[in-house]
């Protein structure tokens, strides 16, 4: 075979591996998981790392779920003795302790129940069941405990969407109220919407010692302590409408969901301010309510359809786990591909220029 033919096959084969990996890159497709569970209406969402699966939970019956990338559905805790009717809310994996924390409430018109559940990862059995107290200045009032999330020594926070505070579950399932900081109920709240009830919502944890907490009624979010509860408004470039569920990615940028969109943000002095850097259209018929950071600190949200549960429809079947993309981010890869491929490709011509020179200084010789 000739050096010419040689040089030419190495040309298209460089070529060809560029074209592919550009091809890969733009054309592929978010994660898309249609999963069938019966009246299931899951409102929580949790992403298992060590079993590569999702968890949901139920607004109709007693029951958390595993959903596989594939939209596999199999039954993950069954636990017949709670109360009648309660709703699964927000969920939690606790990677250190391997245990899946859940929230559990009862709404209108059942009798006032709020309680953290903490179920063995792998077993299933549940290892404590903590009531969450009741803040005496809120008692006369219902009570809802919605989301959850969890440290690295297993102390778990419950948000109070009616009462405004947080509560606090410790790893041996001790509760107590954490914060019911002013900062929570120092904006105004406009009580003709229909979710003004709604205050404190989604929670995360953060390991340089805070949480962070969305606001439903108001679209706030807050930086709150992990040691004394003290809290303080994030300064935001733009409220946050109605927002639900919060998850935070491995590089920091942090994730709230609501009805009808899903917001990145992005934050320079660790939460005293932050700022939407992208915000993604969502399904609202489908009414996502939570997010989830899955595998390859992908974005995915929950269309567990709870509104029409809420109504109380029955008959839905299926259900959806959908990955979301920031458009703005994919755009900056994209960017940075197109560079690489060109740095690439020059080097490769500066190489391909090299061999030509040592071909012909080497002809030079041999005449």
């Amino acid at each position: 075979m000739s050096l010419t033919v040689v040089r030419q096959s190495l040309i298209i084969i460089f070529v060809l591996v560029l074209t592919g990996l550009i091809s890969l890159t733009i054309a592929s497709k978010p994660h898309v998981i249609s999963f069938r569970s019966p009246n299931l209406y899951p409102e929580g969402l949790a992403w298992d790392p060590s079993a590569q699966h999702f968890i949901v939970g139920s607004f109709r019956d007693r029951t958390i779920a595993a959903v596989s990338d594939a939209g596999v559905v199999e039954t993950l805790i069954s636990d017949p003795s709670l109360p009648e009717n309660v709703t699964v809310q927000g969920l939690a994996v606790d990677s250190v302790n391997r245990r899946l924390l859940a929230v559990i409430n009862a709404a209108d018109p059942l009798p006032h129940f709020n309680a953290l559940a903490a179920y063995d990862l792998r077993s299933g059995n549940r290892l404590f069941l903590s009531l969450l107290p009741s803040d005496d200045v809120a008692s006369g009032t219902r009570q809802i405990s919605n989301d959850v999330a969890v440290d690295f020594k297993g102390n778990a926070y419950v948000t109070n969407s009616a009462g405004n505070y947080i509560w606090k579950v410790n790893a041996d399932g001790e509760s107590s109220i954490f914060s019911r900081s002013r900062a929570f109920t120092a904006h105004p709240v406009d009580r003709d919407s229909p979710y003004s009830y709604c205050g404190l919502n989604g929670i995360a944890y953060v390991s340089k010692g805070y949480l962070l907490v969305v606001q439903s009624n108001t679209g706030k979010m807050f930086k709150v302590d992990e040691d004394d509860g003290t809290a303080r408004l994030v300064l935001l470039n733009e409220d946050l409408t109605l927002a639900d569920g919060i998850a935070i990615r491995s590089d920091g940028v942090v994730l709230v969901v609501s009805p009808n969109k899903l917001w990145f943000l992005k934050s320079a002095d660790s939460w005293g301010e932050g700022v939407v850097f992208d915000k993604i259209d969502l399904d609202l018929e489908r009414f996502p309510t939570s997010v989830a950071v899955g595998p390859e600190d992908r974005a995915y949200v929950l269309y567990g359809h709870v509104l029409e549960g809420m109504m109380g429809n029955k008959g839905r079947e299926i259900f959806g786990i959908e990955e979301v993309r920031s458009e703005k981010e994919n755009g900056e890869e994209n960017v940075w591909l197109f560079v690489l491929v060109g740095l690439a490709l020059a080097y490769f011509l500066f190489w391909r220029f090299q061999m030509r020179q040592l071909v012909t200084n080497m002809d030079k010789k041999t005449r």
